[in-house]
């Protein structure tokens, strides 16, 4: 880890009406993204890395949410619908 030294992932079976999904949320004690919206932009790094993380979980979910602050921490919430309900 570079940036955060600590955090927890959680994951949670979810539905709503029609379908059934799995929801995770991942939350860590390191420094803020000073900018969430450069972030998200492909290719971007503050490490020299690709730059597809952010971006790429972005594209591959069917919701994501970025909340990004000193305190209490940066929370990425992604849900993933799998099948439908009663499937």
């Amino acid at each position: 880890m570079i940036y955060a030294k600590s955090g927890e992932i959680l994951r949670e079976p979810i539905k709503q009406t029609g379908k059934k999904g799995i929801q995770v949320v991942a939350r860590d004690d390191g420094p803020e993204i000073p900018d969430v919206t450069k972030a998200l932009e492909d290719g971007f790094s503050t490490s020299r890395s690709l730059g597809l993380g952010l971006p790429g979980v972005r594209r591959l979910m069917d919701a994501f949410d970025v909340v990004s602050k000193v305190n209490p921490r940066t929370t990425v919430t992604v849900t993933k619908w799998i099948v439908p309900a009663g499937d």
